[in-house]
């Protein structure tokens, strides 16, 4: 039986969950809360690090800042797409602002960008706000979904 690997939004535990069960909305070992909530998770660098280096699925992360009038429009496109996605593919939002190492990490030079992770490796980028639809046929023709 196949498993996927999930860190805990809120504790940063890891979690060994079986692919039939993703759908089941499971709770951390450790806290007991929600590994799944169908939104974005608002990751700083530590969580960031974890759910990267340590996720063995889909990882979708919108780089973006609170100034950036399209970043805004995006936001209730990306949480859609998240209450979709998730648990087959994690959502993550970074604040290019609040997280500045992350970005340079990831040579961000413009904002919104997208960028689809699968088991800590980035597989596409994309900049520029897109509608859910957009963020799902990209996320699908990326391999994501």
């Amino acid at each position: 039986m196949s498993s996927a690997i999930l860190v805990c939004p809120h504790c940063q535990a890891l979690n060994r969950v079986p692919d039939a069960r993703l759908g089941e909305h499971p709770n951390c070992g450790t806290c007991r809360r929600p590994l799944t909530t169908g939104a974005p998770i608002d990751a700083n660098l530590a969580l960031f690090d974890k759910i990267i280096g340590r996720s063995t699925g889909r990882v979708l992360v919108d780089f973006w800042a609170s100034w950036c009038g399209p970043c805004r429009m995006m936001a209730p496109a990306f949480a859609a797409a998240a209450a979709e996605l998730d648990p087959r593919v994690r959502l993550l939002k970074v604040d290019t602002e609040a997280e500045q190492v992350l970005a340079a990490r990831y040579a961000i030079r413009s904002i919104p960008t997208l960028i689809l992770f699968k088991s800590g490796a980035e597989i596409a980028r994309q900049a520029g706000a897109m509608d859910k639809a957009g963020i799902m046929r990209w996320v699908a023709s990326a391999g994501g979904a």
